[in-house]
C-alpha cells in the first residue's frame, strides 16, 4: 500500500527503463512517482549533448535507434519526432575500409574477386568449417565463414570488446552480426530506423515532464529509501549491487570514451569505423552522421574496452549466468521491488528491447493494480505483487 503523503512508486535510474516506465505510471494510471539517478543528468547510457562546439554528441557512445516493433515505434513517438537514419559501417581490414556487416562488396574488395550474390555464398561455404555443437562464438562465426574472415573481423573485436577469446564467449554474442551474400551495407534491417529529431535527451525530457513526476539527480536512492515514504520500488541498476553482491559480483564490461573535436566537416567516410585487430580501440563515431547536423566542425569519439567502470554490457558466459540465477531468485522473493533493464535482468538488450520489457512491466502493475482494486474496493495495491524479473 502507498505510504501517506509519499509516493507510489520510487523508480530508481533514469534511463530508458526507468523513464518509460516512470511516464506509464504516471500518465498512463496516475501514480506519484520520484524518479532517482546517481548522475547529474537523466538518460542514461543513451545521454546526449551539446559539446563546447554546439555539435550534439552521445556521452556515452553511439546510441542508433532500431526496432521491428511497431508498438514500441508508436509508443516513443508521442514524445519526439524522428529522422529517418539508416546505420552504415565500416571495418578497418587489411589496409582497407569495407563494409560491415560482411557483404559482397566486402568479399570482393577484400579478395579481389568479382563475385555475384550465387557465388559469393559458395565461396562461404567453401570457407566454413562445420561444427556439430554450435557453444560459443567461434563456433558460431567459423562454422558460418571459415577461420580467416572470423580472424580478420571478429577475433580480435571480440577479445578487445569482451576481455575473452570469442572460444569463450556465449554463442549469442555472434548471432547478432549477420553474414549477407549481396550489397545491403545496412548495419540494421529493422522495419522502423529512426532517430530522435531533436535527441534521446530531449525524448527523455518530454517522457517525464509530468505534474506526477519527481526527479532527483545525483542521488543514491539507499540515501532517500528511509527518508521519503513510497509504496513499491522499480529498480534499474545492477541487480548485484541491489544484493549487495551476496554472491560475489556479476562481471560486466565498461568503456572509456575519449571525446574530440575536429575543425572540418567531415572526419571519416561512415558513421562508424570498427577496428577489429591493430589498434587499442574498438571503434570511432562521427556523431554529425547520427543526427544529420550540419556544422563546420564535427565531434568524433574512440572507444576503449576495460574490465572496469561504469558496467555497460553483461558478459555472457554460463558461469556468469548461472551466478545470475541466484539473484534472480532473491529477486523473485523480494516484494514490492520490480527489477527492469539491461543492468537488473543480467541481459545483453537493445534499446528497443528495454522498452518493451518497461512497458510490459507497467502493464503487470496496472493488472495487479486494478486486481487489488477489485479485491479491496480501494485504490492500493496487495502486498503480495511479485517483482518482475
Amino acid at each position: 500500500m502507498k505510504k501517506r503523503n509519499g509516493f507510489d512508486y520510487l523508480v530508481v535510474g533514469a534511463g530508458f527503463a526507468g523513464c518509460v516506465i516512470a511516464e506509464r505510471l504516471a500518465r498512463g494510471s496516475g501514480k506519484r512517482v520520484l524518479v532517482v539517478d546517481k548522475r547529474a543528468h537523466i538518460g542514461g547510457n543513451a545521454y546526449d549533448h551539446y559539446d563546447d562546439a554546439g555539435v550534439l554528441v552521445h556521452r556515452y557512445g553511439p546510441h542508433i535507434f532500431h526496432t521491428n516493433s511497431r508498438e514500441v515505434f508508436e509508443y516513443l513517438s508521442q514524445f519526439t519526432a524522428w529522422r529517418n537514419y539508416e546505420h552504415r559501417v565500416l571495418a578497418s581490414v587489411d589496409g582497407q575500409l569495407v563494409p560491415m556487416p560482411i557483404n559482397l562488396d566486402t568479399i570482393n574488395m577484400l579478395y579481389g574477386m568479382k563475385l555475384s550474390s550465387r557465388e559469393a555464398e559458395a565461396f562461404l561455404e567453401s570457407l566454413a568449417e562445420p561444427r556439430e555443437t554450435i557453444r560459443t562464438s567461434e563456433d558460431a562465426v567459423v562454422s558460418k565463414i571459415g577461420k580467416d574472415l572470423y580472424a580478420k573481423f571478429f577475433r580480435g573485436y571480440t577479445r578487445k570488446q569482451w576481455g575473452i577469446d570469442p572460444s569463450e564467449l556465449d554463442a549469442s554474442v555472434a548471432a547478432r552480426v549477420p553474414i549477407r551474400t549481396n550489397r545491403d551495407d545496412r548495419y540494421f534491417t529493422d522495419s522502423y530506423q529512426s532517430m530522435p529529431r531533436h535527441g534521446f535527451t530531449r525524448m527523455f525530457e518530454k517522457m517525464l515532464d509530468h505534474e506526477n513526476i519527481q526527479v532527483l539527480l545525483q542521488t543514491d536512492y539507499r540515501d532517500i529509501a528511509d527518508l521519503i515514504p513510497f509504496g513499491e520500488m522499480i529498480y534499474t541498476g545492477p541487480v548485484d549491487e541491489f544484493f549487495d553482491c551476496r554472491f560475489g559480483k556479476l562481471p560486466y564490461r565498461s568503456l572509456e570514451f575519449l571525446h574530440q573535436t575536429h575543425d572540418t566537416e567531415r572526419f571519416q567516410p561512415a558513421a562508424v569505423i570498427n577496428y577489429p585487430n591493430e589498434h587499442p580501440f574498438t571503434r570511432v563515431t562521427e556523431f554529425k552522421y547520427l543526427t544529420g547536423q550540419t556544422h563546420s566542425k564535427t565531434s568524433i569519439v574512440y572507444e576503449f574496452p576495460q574490465a572496469t567502470g561504469d558496467p555497460y554490457y553483461p558478459i555472457p558466459r554460463p558461469e556468469n549466468a548461472a551466478l545470475y540465477s541466484q539473484y534472480q531468485a532473491l529477486a523473485k522473493a523480494t516484494p514490492g521491488v520490480h527489477f527492469v533493464g539491461r543492468l537488473a535482468t543480467y541481459r545483453y538488450y537493445n534499446m528497443d528491447q528495454v522498452v518493451a520489457q518497461a512497458l510490459t512491466t507497467y502493464k503487470h502493475l496496472a493488472q495487479a493494480d486494478k486486481a487489488s482494486v477489485g479485491m479491496n474496493g480501494i485504490n492500493g495495491r496487495s502486498p503480495t505483487v511479485m517483482p518482475t524479473v
